[in-house]
Order: C-alpha cells, then structure tokens, then sequence
C-alpha cells in the first residue's frame, strides 16, 4: 500500500522565477510533508525583483481545473495567494462554499498579495476589492504590514486585525518583515484579541516569496490537523529557516531554501 498524504489545494499564479507563487506553495507544503494540488489563478511575467504583467485565467477554466480535483480527490485544507481578478476570487469563494457543505471546518488559509515588494500590480483588478469575497470564507489571514494596512485603512495593528476579522476572517496573522527593527514581530490575533506574539532575528537582505512560503506552510500544517497555534508556530519556524538559508540566482531577492534536506547544508 503506498502512503497516503493530505492534501492542500491551491489557488495561486505562476511565476516564471520559481521563487513565489504556485512553485513556492508547492515546495512548501511538500517540505511539511503534505501534497498540493495546484490551481493556476494567472500567468505573470515577472522575475526574482518585479512584475511586468499579469494575465488571469478565465474564471470558468479556473473552477473547471479545481472541479477535477474536488470531484476525485478528498481536500483538507485550501490555500490562497493571488486571485488575478475579482472574478476569479468570487470563483474561489463559491468553490470554498461548496467543499464546506461537506466539510464545515475546513480551514482556508489566504496571503493576501496586494503587491509585488516592489511595488507592481498583480491583479487586473482594485487588488482590495479583488480579494474581499475571500476574507469572509477565511480562516487564517497572513498579511504582512503593508497589506494590514492596505486592507483595513487602519494605522495601529490591534486594529488592523480588528477590521479584518470583522470582515468574516477567524484568525489574523500579521507578520512583521517590513519593519526596520533587529527582530521581526509576528502577531496572531483571534476572536479574544492578541493571542501571541513571535519575534524572529530580522535576516539581511530581502527574499522573494517569502509570504507564500509562510502561508502554504500553515496551510499544510493545518491539512494535518494541527492545532492552530502549533501550525503557526512550526509554520514560521520553517519559513524563518528557509529564509535563513535562502540562496541567489541573480541580483536583488534572494530565492528561499524551502527544502528541508536542505536547509542545513
């Protein structure tokens, strides 16, 4: 009998780079020992620093690729990265409806991409307005500052998290990498407010889909059924190793090392 693993299914946009997106969650929930099934939201144009275009795919061939998997295959969590438009994230939204009549609890983990780190576009669409279908079907939102802040038009964290959750998202982690300070701060709220807090030592340098990276992690963790607090806590534990460990492929971001047999090496 061969080994069964748990599966994640994935929304999330190609990235020509291999260092975000669909290749990232992939490795990523490959190293928790999980299996992703991937979803193409979008084709991108982009290398390892910034993205030159953006082509969605049409929402009907996004559901079909996914109503192949649902139909077949048994899904234990979702992971979401970039929709590519408002039309596709309302596809996602119906698709994460319909697996939760069978399954209730199945948790929804969503990066919430508003930007490349340099700034370029990665939606057709108001990127805001693009992912406000997901937020409501969410179970662990993972924006880092700028996003918090871009999402909820909020300047202080607690209440970032507070806007967010009101718009349907059970936990909010808000991740700290885009700060100046020595450590990175991660912040978990939950329905009773700050539940955690992680500090990390700040790494130099900047890293090409780190968020993916920390976002699928969680998600695999959570297809196995963790503890939501352990699958955030063991989630950044991997990801600040694979950052740790990251490698170059051409100036500017470094590419993180997301396979664990590797990390030490």
């Amino acid at each position: 009998m061969a080994v069964t693993r748990n599966t994640v299914l994935v929304f999330a946009g190609v990235d020509p780079s291999g260092g975000a997106g669909i290749a990232a969650d992939i490795l990523a929930i490959a190293a928790q020992g999980a299996h992703a099934l991937p979803v193409i939201t979008a084709l991108t144009v982009q290398d390892n620093d910034r993205v030159y275009g953006v082509e969605p795919v049409a929402p009907d061939l996004l559901r079909r690729q996914a109503q192949a998997l649902i139909d077949k295959m048994a899904i234990h969590a979702i992971k979401i990265g970039i929709p590519g438009s408002a039309a596709n994230a309302r596809v996602i939204a119906e698709l994460v409806a319909q697996l939760r009549q069978r399954q209730p609890g199945l948790p929804v983990v969503l990066d919430p991409v508003l930007a490349s780190g340099h700034g370029d576009m990665l939606s057709r669409d108001d990127a805001v307005q693009a992912l406000s279908p997901l937020l409501p079907v969410t179970t662990v939102l993972v924006p880092n500052g700028p996003e918090a802040l871009g999402l909820s038009g909020q300047a202080a964290v607690a209440e970032q998290a507070a806007f967010l959750r009101a718009q349907g998202c059970a936990h909010v982690l808000v991740t700290g990498g885009h700060g100046e300070d020595d450590v990175v701060v991660n912040r978990w709220f939950a329905r009773d407010g700050m539940c955690r807090a992680w500090t990390w030592p700040r790494l130099p340098g900047e890293f090409h889909g780190s968020g993916c990276t920390l976002a699928a992690a969680i998600a695999a963790r959570l297809a196995q059924g963790q503890a939501i607090e352990y699958a955030l806590d063991g989630a950044q534990a991997y990801c600040h190793a694979a950052l740790a460990g990251a490698y170059a492929v051409a100036a500017g971001q470094f590419m993180p090392q997301r396979l664990n047999d590797l990390q030490e090496k």
